[in-house]
């Protein structure tokens, strides 16, 4: 386990420096040096009582206002890319702490454990911001579907004694994380044209050491996104072949780019037509970035949810309805974050505000629909 480290926090300079006091005056009236001072100002030292008290007595307050104990730092493994400066928040996953990075919109709208003080390639040493307790009851739920982080607000007013951090990756990326120990659970949407099968023979092939359990979340339409009121008269990627329309696709490991291969190859298109297909090599990270690129004007279409066009706006063209499934690692299977989300996910509230979303049918929801050992 990650020992926390706690450290001194001095708060003498603000103190001298409300009081218009120079480093000198104070420094003489504490009948200490210079340099002294300039290191408890620092924090590269810590004043004896004796000190500390004169200190206090110069500036006409208490030592507790001068000199506070840091809640620590802890060593953790960061999950995706933050620079020192950065907020995250943590989960204990098995022995070791994992730090997910609070970045973007949805990041702003969450309360941090720590800051990020140091890094050497994925390691990372964390300024807590309080203590590990809440760490030790979240699961990370690595996954691309927007509702995601629906699920987790409403899993933390059900459950506030637990959490869920969400981590957006696409599908594939999240079974990755899964396989390397960097999540505890993944959503994913993942179909198979060969087998007409969702999720399954992906989660085959990860050779996982232990069973992993998949479970029904919903099924959501997928389609593609286009501009409002669909002004190029889009119904499906044929219309590709005349021109004039532009593309956004989503990444290699997505879902929604497994899903337009296989639109592409059912409608004959051969590899060199597809490369050739204007946007077809930009990609986005997620479905909401690439509605928010037709949003724009920067493109005409991409593949997606439903819920991402009805969330900027936009008009859907609806092609296919998939599984969306939570694979559960058989170790996580008892964790009571993950019993929390699984019984949240079934709930009234979460149920109404999900089909408000678009798209979804959570007629399945929490049905297993396999054992993968």
């Amino acid at each position: 386990m990650s020992s926390v480290q706690g450290a001194l926090r001095s708060s003498v300079q603000e103190h001298r420096k409300a009081a218009g006091l120079g480093a000198a005056d104070l420094a003489r009236r504490a009948g200490i040096t210079r340099q002294a001072l300039h290191n408890i100002e620092t924090g590269h030292s810590v004043p004896t009582t004796v000190v500390a008290l004169r200190l206090a007595q110069a500036l006409g307050c208490r030592v507790d206002e001068l000199f506070s104990l840091t809640p620590g730092t802890v060593h953790a493994h960061l999950i995706g890319d933050a620079a020192p400066g950065g907020r995250v928040r943590l989960a204990r996953l098995d022995h070791e702490l994992m730090a997910v990075p609070l970045q973007g919109a949805a990041g702003l709208g969450h309360r941090a454990d720590g800051m990020i003080t140091a890094r050497r390639e994925a390691e990372v040493e964390v300024e807590l911001s309080g203590d590990l307790e809440l760490a030790e009851r979240s699961v990370i739920l690595s996954g691309c579907d927007p509702s995601l982080e629906l699920l987790a607000a409403h899993t933390a007013k059900s459950a506030p004694d637990l959490r869920v951090i969400t981590c957006p990756a696409s599908s594939q990326a999240a079974l990755a994380g899964l396989a390397a120990g960097q999540a505890h659970l993944a959503g994913i949407h993942l179909w198979d044209a060969g087998s007409q099968e969702s999720n399954l023979p992906f989660v085959r092939q990860l050779g996982l050491a232990q069973s992993v359990h998949v479970i029904a979340l919903w099924t959501w339409e997928q389609g593609l996104l286009t501009a409002a009121g669909n002004p190029g008269g889009i119904r499906g990627v044929d219309e590709l072949r005349s021109g004039g329309l532009r593309l956004i696709n989503r990444d290699p490991g997505s879902g929604s780019r497994l899903m337009l291969d296989a639109w592409l190859d059912a409608a004959n298109f051969s590899g060199a037509e597809r490369q050739a297909l204007p946007g077809y090599q930009d990609e986005v990270a997620s479905p909401l970035e690439a509605a928010r690129r037709i949003q724009s004007g920067a493109a005409d279409l991409a593949p997606g949810p439903r819920v991402a066009a009805q969330a900027l706006g936009l008009d859907f063209v609806p092609l296919q309805r998939e599984h969306f499934d939570l694979i559960v690692p058989e170790a996580y299977q008892s964790h009571p974050a993950v019993r929390a989300l699984l019984h949240t996910a079934r709930s009234d509230a979460f149920l109404w505000e999900l089909a408000a979303l678009g798209g979804y049918d959570a007629a399945q929801v929490g049905q297993l629909r396999g054992i993968v050992t």
